[in-house]
């Protein structure tokens, strides 16, 4: 039987997880279908319902803006949904779905791939989604304080609260203007849309100061850049997405994911929309 996934967002063209996705169901040898599908917040619940009842449909994997609102329509939470308090995939099994937050081993991957062992000093640059996860990847790789900088302070209490839950300290300071304001930080990772860092790029980058920056289109972000000009160690948002969807995999067809075959699908992809672009 051919089985259905999907991802859902607003926006949602620019998603490179049909990609991957279909890269891993030709090398696991599964006739399944993944779609790319425009959905807000108010259309989800009953586009959830319907996907539900349709014995064809393994999964949805959740973007902005639904991550939270996926959480809530979740008949089950599984523990790293429950912890960061949003989910980025649905599991469909048996007329229920089951939400999970994949995003947190996609970020402590991409962290593997900086040579990141237990960060002593850490920031997380953004307050929504992409930076919870972030915290409890840090969290689980063993930092005890982690510095936040949101541009929007009512994002930050949910942080705070979800520090105490991981029994990290996390130490709110206002969105630095510089590279300079980042002073004794050994580890930062930016969960921004593209250009949100810009600032930071001015007047370069410390070269003993790995950055993980979670965009992967367009690429490389001016923050990418001016880090990796300065010999900093960078790690982009390709290496995040395949995390998570490497899990999103495993979850929805109970089999490994190929790691490297869906890299291999988002390098050539993204290197085919610089082209074009």
């Amino acid at each position: 039987m051919t089985r259905r996934a999907a991802v859902l967002g607003s926006p949602i063209a620019h998603s490179l997880s049909p990609v991957l996705h279909l890269a891993a169901y030709a090398d696991l040898g599964l006739d399944w279908s993944y779609e790319l599908i425009e959905c807000d917040e108010a259309a989800l619940p009953g586009l959830v319902a319907g996907c539900t009842a349709d014995p064809d449909w393994a999964g949805l994997s959740l973007t902005m803006p639904l991550k939270t609102r996926a959480l809530q329509l979740a008949d089950h939470r599984a523990p790293s949904a429950d912890l960061v308090g949003v989910a980025n995939t649905l599991v469909i099994a048996a007329g229920s779905t089951t939400a999970h937050n994949t995003d947190v081993d996609g970020v402590v991957r991409a962290l593997h791939e900086l040579g990141v062992t237990v960060p002593a000093a850490p920031w997380v640059l953004g307050g929504g989604g992409t930076a919870r996860a972030a915290l409890a990847a840090l969290a689980a790789l063993g930092a005890v304080t982690v510095t936040v900088a949101t541009r929007r302070a009512e994002a930050l209490p949910a942080l705070l609260a979800l520090g105490d839950r991981l029994q990290v300290e996390v130490v709110g300071r206002p969105w630095p203007q510089t590279h300079e304001h980042l002073a004794g930080a050994d580890l930062v990772v930016s969960t921004t849309p593209a250009g949100a860092t810009d600032g930071l790029a001015a007047g370069g980058w410390r070269p003993d100061l790995p950055l993980l920056d979670v965009v992967y289109a367009p690429w490389p972000t001016g923050l990418a850049s001016a880090a990796g000009a300065a010999g900093a160690q960078v790690v982009g948002g390709l290496s995040m997405l395949v995390g998570q969807a490497a899990e999103q995999v495993e979850l929805m067809t109970g089999r490994p994911a190929p790691v490297a075959a869906m890299r291999r699908a988002g390098e050539r992809a993204l290197a085919a929309r610089t082209k074009h672009d």
